[in-house]
């Protein structure tokens, strides 16, 4: 007959003919179930009256789970059993993942028994993905699609091999019959839903069910076969909720423990499989608990039970301090308390749903999450704090317990003088917002009540731009209010902590960790409760500032992304140095150093992890690409989950360092022995000295000055200190030292110079050293950090080059002719020694007359200066303090090791400013 629907049993073709299975065992209850045209699937009507007589037809011999306990009979000669409440139950939720194979539905029966309660009652979610699968097949079907037949096979031969793997004999035919049985009214359910073109909620919740009875089945016959008392329960029978707003559902306490008693009556048992996720609704029809369905059945349950504690089983190892794929320092928490664990949740943490824990919260039962793929680690308590005699939470480790974040958020910030004092501006602004079915995430309005500002979904700002716009154009158009602004492009970053309330600081911790982490904060909220501080940042800059706020207060490793641009001798140096070290300060200091680029003027290396500094010659060599600058500040930059860049310079290149305020303007640290930057135009060094006076970006340039020698920061000690400078004269260049300290008794010159140059001390063409420019550019750098305002060609240089030999064509010829004029360098060493003097070359500032200059000029033997050795460098600081006796640094200036110290030393004290232990 056309039109006529084929029977179940012909519909579908199973692996298990209803020839050959059983009849079902007698249950302890038995539900009179209605037929489906009397079912009602919500809004009045029936289910006859939604798809029509020909789907009538075809679904009366079907039975829903539709059966009210009022419905249920009771056998007389059952004797009721009390169901007892307290401490002797502990329940344990599984989730998809725990129950998704037969190894691991195994496993999970291994736990239950393995639990040492008197009494156990299990909630078990559908099998992994087996959810999903169900509103597919709703999907398919209502959507016409024929291959809903398919994808239901899929769904039995899931379920059967499970089960054929789990059970055998009677138990296994036991399932196959009930699974068989399902699936058949499942496909006459499915086929009329094809035909109308339509699922009601209630009908859709009803078929998606199934999964959570298969897998509670499942485990309760796995659970027998280990040998233990154990009934598994179809919690539609029992937990009763109302329907809510905001896709929610509100669970009726009384009727469920009312219904939970009648069950238990007829079903006793030490361990009981429950179903998670669906429920019934007082008049009996399907339901689910929505999102996060099972934990809150789990909850519930734990509540009419009064359990001990709820154990929630996942596939994490706790609740992290952050998102652990976000921060790779983040460590799992021992304990939360409810309040926490609901802030966290609420802002995206992967906690449990807020409405998780309102049932426990009712008698302070503690929720466990625990890892089943990790049965060693402890998991975290989330309970109700437990206070000293003080008045502090016993069980806080640090005020902030943890960081969550909300991606994909804009903000809409309504202002203008009309607004302050004016009664009900706030709820026109919120009801325009509702009227368009916005979720508001954060509010924050000055007390100037001069503007409001909150954050919505991104997807939803356009259509509250507009109702607002619309809502008060007339305000817009008299001026009252100046401007609807929308900032797109934003996170939400939440830090959340039950002991920020009575821990001064905290606030102040967090907005330096940002600010030194260079993130500009657009807005700011915070509760009176103090549970949590909320600020909104850009996206871009979200997993930066989560890193950075969670290294402060967790003391994790100070991560720093470094560029290394010149790996030649000096930075070669360095990164051997860095390359040796490293480990130590990660596991002795908590500096995480990472080099993430390497660039020379023709090649460059970059890495997204850091690279192997052990081999990164090789690489360079084999691997680099053609350099880029451009690109590699924006390699080493761009790395989100690296909150803190550092590029260092070792090069001698004024074109870098014109790049130096574009780096520190975006947030780039810098750190560099290059004296171009700093000794050239007065403008450009002004320039960064006052934006590194402005933010939290630094540039160290101790190196430019006395390599490994603090000189640089022991001239700022003593002018922040309060101290005047009068002088500061010194042997800059352990070039120049070395080779005055060697030229003595009866030696040439140019025999030392050659020496100096063999041993490497000076540059391929010494004259870059004798020249006495080197010596004049660090003369400049310590002048305009004393405070005068000076250029390199303010500066008189006594070159000891002579005058007809700087002309020579290569360093080559300039020392073959060097040895003519080592007759003049004898009479000017003589003079020295009639006068029992020795010959230095200095550089000189005079703060006092405000210039400066370089010369040879020789000094009495007893003079510090005169008692040097090798490369040593020395400086000497007259000051309104040190006027008698003159402040002294001395120690190496020359060297490939000493300079590379010395940058070394910069990056140290880099990560010390950016948080790591001092």
């Amino acid at each position: 007959m056309a039109g006529q629907l084929p029977s179940p049993s012909a519909a579908l073709s199973y692996h298990a003919s209803p020839a050959t299975i059983p009849a079902l065992p007698p249950r302890t209850t038995t539900a009179t179930l209605r037929p489906l045209s009397d079912l009602r699937v919500g809004g009045g009507a029936t289910f006859s009256s939604r798809v029509g007589s020909s789907c009538q037809r075809a679904m009366q011999s079907l039975a829903p789970k539709c059966a009210s306990i009022t419905d249920i009979s009771v056998d007389q000669s059952t004797e009721n059993v009390k169901l007892p409440k307290g401490d002797t139950w502990s329940v344990h939720k599984f989730g998809g993942t725990c129950v998704g194979t037969s190894e691991r539905i195994n496993s999970v029966a291994d736990i239950i028994v393995g639990d040492e309660s008197e009494r156990k009652l299990v909630v078990v979610s559908a099998m992994s993905k087996v959810t999903d699968m169900m509103y597919d097949l709703i999907q398919k079907a209502q959507s016409r699609d024929n291959s809903y037949a398919a994808a239901l096979d899929a769904v039995f031969e899931k379920h059967r091999l499970t089960a054929t793997d789990l059970l055998d004999g009677d138990e296994l035919l036991s399932f196959l019959s009930r699974l068989h049985n399902d699936i058949s009214n499942l496909k006459a359910m499915l086929r009329a839903i094809y035909i109308a073109g339509h699922a009601t909620e209630s009908f859709t919740d009803f078929v998606v069910g199934h999964g959570e009875l298969w897998s509670a089945q499942l485990l309760s016959f796995v659970v027998r076969k280990k040998g233990f008392d154990c009934q598994w329960m179809d919690t539609r029978d029992v937990l009763i909720v109302n329907p809510a707003n905001s896709n929610q559902v509100d669970p009726d306490y009384l009727e469920s423990e009312k219904r939970l008693d009648l069950w238990f009556s007829q079903n006793a048992a030490k361990i009981i499989i429950a179903t998670g996720f669906i429920a019934s609704t007082p008049e009996n029809i399907p339901t689910t608990l929505k999102r996060d369905g099972s934990d809150f059945s789990a909850a519930i349950m734990g509540a009419l039970v009064m359990a001990r504690q709820v154990t929630i089983w996942t596939d994490v190892n706790g609740v992290y301090s952050a998102d652990p794929r976000k921060v790779s320092d983040a460590v799992v928490l021992k304990t939360l308390s409810y309040q926490e664990a609901w802030e966290m949740s609420y802002f995206g943490a992967n906690v449990l749903h807020p409405r998780t824990m309102i049932p426990v919260m009712r008698y302070g039962i503690p929720i466990i999450i625990r890892n089943i793929f990790n049965l060693s680690t402890p998991g975290t308590m989330i309970c109700q704090p437990s206070f000293d005699e003080n008045g502090y939470d016993q069980h806080v480790e640090t005020p902030v317990k943890g960081f969550a974040t909300i991606d994909n958020l804009a903000l809409v910030n309504v202002e203008g003088t009309g607004m302050a004092g004016v009664p009900g501006t706030a709820s026109a602004i919120f009801s325009a917002v509702k009227d368009v079915g916005a979720n508001v995430i954060m509010i924050s309005q000055a007390s100037s009540e001069h503007s409001v500002c909150f954050a919505v979904p991104e997807k939803e700002v356009k259509a509250v731009a507009e109702a607002l716009q619309s809502r008060f154009r007339e305000a817009l158009d008299a001026g009252r209010l100046s401007q609807v602004a929308v900032i797109p492009n934003c996170s939400i970053l939440a830090a959340v902590g039950q002991k920020m309330a009575s821990t001064p600081g905290v606030s102040a911790t967090l907005f330096n960790a940002l600010a030194k982490a260079n993130i500009n904060v657009r807005a700011i909220a915070q509760g009176c409760s103090e549970y949590n501080v909320t600020v909104v940042v850009k996206r871009e800059d979200c997993i930066r500032a989560l890193r950075a706020v969670h290294s402060r207060f967790y003391l994790s490793r100070t991560t720093i992304a470094m560029g290394i641009i010149g790996p030649g001798l000096i930075g070669g140096t360095l990164l051997a140095q860095l390359r040796d070290q490293t480990a130590v300060l990660k596991e002795e200091f908590n500096i995480d150093l990472r080099v993430m680029g390497i660039t020379s003027s023709k090649k460059m290396l970059l890495s997204e992890l850091g690279i192997d500094l052990s081999k990164w010659k090789d690489q360079l060599a084999e691997q680099g690409e053609d350099a880029d600058l451009q690109a590699f500040i924006q390699h080493v930059h761009g790395n989100h989950f690296i909150p803190n860049t550092v590029i260092v310079d070792c090069t001698a290149d004024s074109d870098i360092g014109t790049h130096y305020y574009e780096w520190l303007r975006k947030g780039i640290h810098v750190i560099t022995p290059n004296k171009k930057a700093n000794s050239g135009p007065l403008e450009q060094y002004l320039k960064l000295r006052a934006l590194q006076r402005q933010s939290y970006t630094h540039y160290f340039y101790e190196a430019t000055v006395g390599a490994g020698l603090p000189i640089i920061s022991t001239l700022r000690g003593l002018l922040e200190t309060g101290d005047k400078i009068l002088s500061i004269e010194g042997i800059f260049s352990g070039t120049l030292s070395y080779i005055f300290n060697n030229f003595k008794g009866d030696r040439d010159f140019s025999e030392v110079v050659a020496e100096a140059k063999q041993a490497g001390y000076t540059e391929p063409d010494p004259r870059d050293d004798l020249s006495g420019t080197d010596v004049a550019r660090k003369v400049i750098i310590l002048a305009r950090e004393s405070g005068l305002k000076l250029e390199l060609s303010d500066i008189p240089v006594e070159s000891l080059v002579p005058e007809p030999l700087r002309a020579s064509a290569s360093a080559e010829e300039y020392m073959q002719q060097l040895p003519e004029f080592d007759e003049d360098w004898a009479k000017k060493r003589q003079e020295a020694e009639d006068s029992a003097e020795v010959l230095r070359y200095v550089g000189v500032v005079d703060v006092v007359n405000q210039r400066g200059r370089v010369e040879l000029r020789s000094y009495k033997k007893d003079h510090p200066f005169a008692q040097l050795s090798g490369s040593d460098n020395i400086i000497s600081f007259t000051t309104s303090r040190y006027k008698e006796q003159p402040l002294i640094v001395r120690g190496p200036g020359a060297g490939a090791q000493v300079t590379a110290g010395g940058i070394f030393s910069d990056i140290l004290r880099l990560a010390s400013y950016l948080g790591a232990p001092s």
